[in-house]
């Protein structure tokens, strides 16, 4: 019996120094959250683990309200989000705070000879919803929409989904791809064709649209004034210490700025 309470005794201070570590960071660190952000802070993880030798940086996905809880417990130092805080998680952990390191943006494309320039949000909803069906009905050319989207389970897509679709389904005779290449080279190369990608995707093959007026420049996208667009967030619980701090500081640096535009983000800042 001695020896089970002990070792219950053990593992329970094994937990709390683990916490305590992850806290201030002295020899590890933890992320977890949001799938979306996860790209940005792996490899900033793992190009900051090359530089500070010793320092161990584990990032989890999970989605970010498990990143949310999981700051708020005080069971990891640093939590991922792609969206704001809920009224109800802010009441409940007053002094959480988010550090803004990438916007999440995405642009609405179709062939270069569609003479289509500007969309509402809600022509592009029903669009994809399959509602219109033919461009001619948005001012367009007389050509059957034929729409290009990511697979269940892209990241893109969730961000789509949640940004222009809400509770709309997009239509079940929709084209999916298995990335943001694919449909690139999708729409192309068909010009009845309309999709949707990251700004760090466009070329010349595909034409970005306006949304609502405001076509998707950087300018615009960083602030704010073009709709299908997000801050990605890492969260701390209060102030961040130690190697919490230093690592949202990397992130936040020229070199981790760089590593936002590499992942297809947009830098929230220029320079460190």
């Amino acid at each position: 019996m001695d020896k089970v309470l002990l070792t219950i005794v053990i593992c329970i201070f094994a937990a709390i120094f683990s916490c305590c570590v992850d806290e201030e960071g002295d020899t590890g660190l933890t992320v977890v959250g949001s799938t979306t952000v996860q790209p940005i802070v792996t490899k900033a993880a793992e190009a900051y683990m090359k530089n500070n030798p010793g320092v161990e940086i584990g990032v989890q996905g999970g989605g970010s309200g498990t990143g949310i809880r999981m700051v708020g417990e005080g069971s990891v130092a640093i939590g991922a989000s792609s969206r704001e805080l809920k009224e109800s998680e802010q009441e409940e952990n007053p002094d959480m705070l988010l550090h803004a390191i990438a916007i999440d943006c995405i642009t609405i494309v179709v062939h270069p000879s569609n003479t289509i320039d500007d969309l509402s949000i809600e022509e592009v909803r029903d669009i994809f919803s399959g509602e219109i069906k033919n461009f001619r009905e948005v001012g367009g050319p007389d050509r059957e929409i034929v729409v290009v989207m990511r697979e269940d389970g892209s990241g893109t897509r969730s961000t789509f989904e949640e940004l222009v679709m809400g509770d709309w389904k997009i239509t079940n005779a929709a084209l999916q791809k298995p990335a943001s290449g694919a449909i690139r080279f999708s729409v192309g190369g068909n010009e009845n064709s309309i999709g949707y990608l990251g700004i760090g995707y466009l070329d010349e093959t595909v034409k970005a649209i306006a949304v609502g007026g405001v076509p998707p420049t950087e300018e615009n996208i960083r602030k704010g004034k073009y709709s299908i667009s997000r801050k990605l967030y890492l969260i701390t619980k209060g102030e961040p210490r130690g190697e919490a701090k230093e690592f949202i500081d990397y992130i936040l640096s020229e070199d981790g700025q760089k590593m936002v535009e590499e992942e297809g983000f947009i830098k929230v800042k220029d320079s460190a």
